[in-house]
């Protein structure tokens, strides 16, 4: 069940780029072959740690791609277990991290993949001595904005 922060989240994500499309009189373009230089990335720094927004976009194929990375700080979690319509893969690239699913907390490091299914309670916290760094790929499809639109009824 969505949560009244992740309907919240949602509704401002939407009216924002709802928003923007409209000050900007365009639809948004779709994601053509690129690359993203990890150092020519913006660096936002947060009260967890760090994120870099790498696209947040529409495909060929896919509503929207999105890709970011978070670093966090030791001993901090991004937030609080949530759940959300979309689905996406967390890759660890630094650290030690412990991902929370099925009710339980996993520890793994770099190289490892979690998957987050769409509407699943999950968490992801570091639990390392150092700075854990991981990246977000969350894929968003009509079947995705089908199941937001069920959970706000």
């Amino acid at each position: 069940m969505l949560t009244r922060r992740d309907l919240t989240i949602a509704a401002l994500s939407i009216a924002a780029t709802c928003g923007a499309l409209a000050l900007s009189g365009q639809t948004p373009s779709v994601l053509g072959w690129a690359v993203y230089d990890w150092n020519s990335i913006p660096v936002v720094k947060t009260p967890t740690g760090e994120s870099r927004q790498f696209f947040r976009a529409p495909t060929a194929t896919l509503d929207q791609l999105e890709v970011h990375a978070t670093t966090l700080k030791p001993g901090v979690a991004s937030h609080p277990p949530h759940r959300h319509a979309n689905e996406e893969l967390i890759i660890v690239d630094q650290g030690t991290v412990e991902a929370f699913g099925e009710g339980k907390w996993t520890r793994v490091g770099p190289g490892s993949v979690i998957f987050n299914a769409s509407n699943t309670l999950h968490a992801i916290r570091n639990a390392g001595s150092g700075p854990a760094t991981y990246h977000v790929i969350s894929f968003v499809t009509d079947k995705t904005l089908a199941l937001e639109k069920n959970a706000q009824h």
